[in-house]
């Protein structure tokens, strides 16, 4: 019950923020067949109940593979598309609209003692993507096989406000009447640029993209993609990554890759600070700068345990909103996670790297090494020629990085002066 409760206070920030934003989920074909589908279609509904507004892309492949396969007909790629002739286009469209009804009965289902019961959902799709052909590339004519020409983004708009939830395919029509087989991806890519969306969620059957020695890749920046995208080829991890990162140079803000295998990965995706798989950011998720006033507050969540523990001096707010300026902080969502403080002292060439704090739950990622860097940098570019701490519980931590056994009458007078025999603080010394 603790576990549950410390949950959903930890949670209650990203509900406020997720409110009446706009998400674009996309779900493969493979996702749609697997057995955790429902509980994605769970959490779907727990999504649209918290205020999201939710547009939800399937895809179709193994299902067009089995129609293809029960008539005898061989499926044919270029450059990793299906080429859809005539027979393909007519299996495409069987088994587009056979997923489509079995997501609106699973959607509209009312369950007792479900996440389902008394949803009352509606979904609502239609010609809302306009496609064209691909037409032939290197003497290949892909036939029926098409691109996004355009989303109607009034339309979806107009449905989302209504409360609906809105359900895209993998088809498209042009205006003259003719229906394209499109990329699931590309719809949903193409459907978050347009609508503008907060995240696109892109779902996959990894956690999430996965690097050489298939450890998870917590976070990306577009430019970071290119190289990932070189040695993943024609994976399919590739195609959902390129589709992430093009979103996020195109305006939206975050782009997530998931797994349709695991039970919860969205919500742990979306409601936790460490997610649960990939993230796709414009801007950094997490960042070591200085601070400012308004990060007063967090920077007291911080330290305050610290300084209970007897591990740092105590410092009231009045003090922390003076001295604001004096500190580097690491941000990570919202939060700050690790602080450090640079006193220059007056009238010498001596400065004092103090009040070091990393948050418990990340003190294994090297946040402390880079914050020191930080400091150490401050402390050049003033001039400064030797950095000093005080310390009663992490000298060797200090030791380990080149500070010095140093002692009070080896600082300047005017620190001197000021040190606590209380405390009984260990003094170190650092050339810069």
């Amino acid at each position: 019950m603790h576990d549950y409760v410390n949950w959903l206070r930890h949670a209650s920030p990203y509900i406020n923020a997720h409110r009446d934003r706009t998400f674009v989920v996309m779900l493969p074909g493979e996702g749609v067949a697997h057995p955790n589908f429902a509980n994605i279609v769970h959490d779907l509904v727990l999504l649209h109940s918290l205020g999201v507004r939710l547009v939800l892309v399937h895809g179709s492949r193994p299902q067009i593979e089995a129609r293809l396969a029960a008539r005898g007909l061989a499926p044919r790629f270029h450059h990793g598309l299906r080429v859809t002739d005539g027979p393909t286009l007519e299996c495409v469209v069987e088994a587009v609209g056979g997923l489509r009804l079995g997501i609106e009965a699973r959607l509209s289902m009312d369950m007792a003692a479900s996440p389902m019961q008394g949803a009352r959902l509606r979904v609502a799709g239609g010609n809302l993507v306009t496609a064209r052909p691909i037409g032939v590339v290197d003497g290949v004519d892909y036939q029926h096989t098409g691109e996004v020409r355009r989303i109607d983004r009034k339309g979806i708009e107009r449905l989302l406000d209504e409360r609906r939830i809105v359900l895209l395919s993998s088809l498209g029509y042009s205006p003259t009447g003719e229906i394209f087989n499109l990329a699931c991806e590309d719809v949903a890519m193409r459907a978050a640029i347009e609508l503008d969306a907060e995240k696109l969620i892109l779902f996959g059957a990894e956690r999430g993209l996965l690097d050489e020695h298939g450890a998870l890749v917590r976070e990306l920046r577009p430019p970071q993609v290119p190289a990932h995208l070189a040695r993943l080829g024609s994976d399919y991890q590739g195609e959902l990554l390129d589709a992430a990162a093009q979103a996020c140079r195109s305006g939206v803000r975050r782009s997530h890759i998931v797994s349709y295998v695991e039970d919860g990965a969205l919500l742990n995706e979306l409601f936790t600070r460490d997610g649960a798989g990939t993230l796709v950011a414009q801007e950094q998720f997490e960042q070591l700068r200085e601070a400012g006033i308004d990060d007063v507050g967090g920077l007291l969540e911080l330290i305050r345990p610290l300084e209970e523990q007897g591990i740092l001096v105590r410092r009231s707010r009045e003090v922390l909103e003076r001295e604001i300026g004096q500190f580097s902080i690491v941000e990570r969502d919202g939060l700050i996670i690790a602080c450090a403080a640079l006193y220059p002292v007056p009238d010498s060439d001596w400065g004092e790297l103090a009040c070091l704090a990393v948050h418990p739950e990340y003190r294994q990622g090297g946040r402390g090494d880079e914050l020191l860097e930080r400091i150490e940098q401050r402390a050049r570019a003033l001039g400064l020629k030797t950095l000093f701490v005080l310390t009663t519980r992490t000298a060797h931590w200090f030791q380990e990085r080149g500070f010095k056994a140093s002692s009070v009458e080896r600082l300047p007078a005017a620190r001197a002066s000021l040190y606590n025999f209380q405390r009984q603080s260990k003094v170190f010394e650092k050339p810069l």
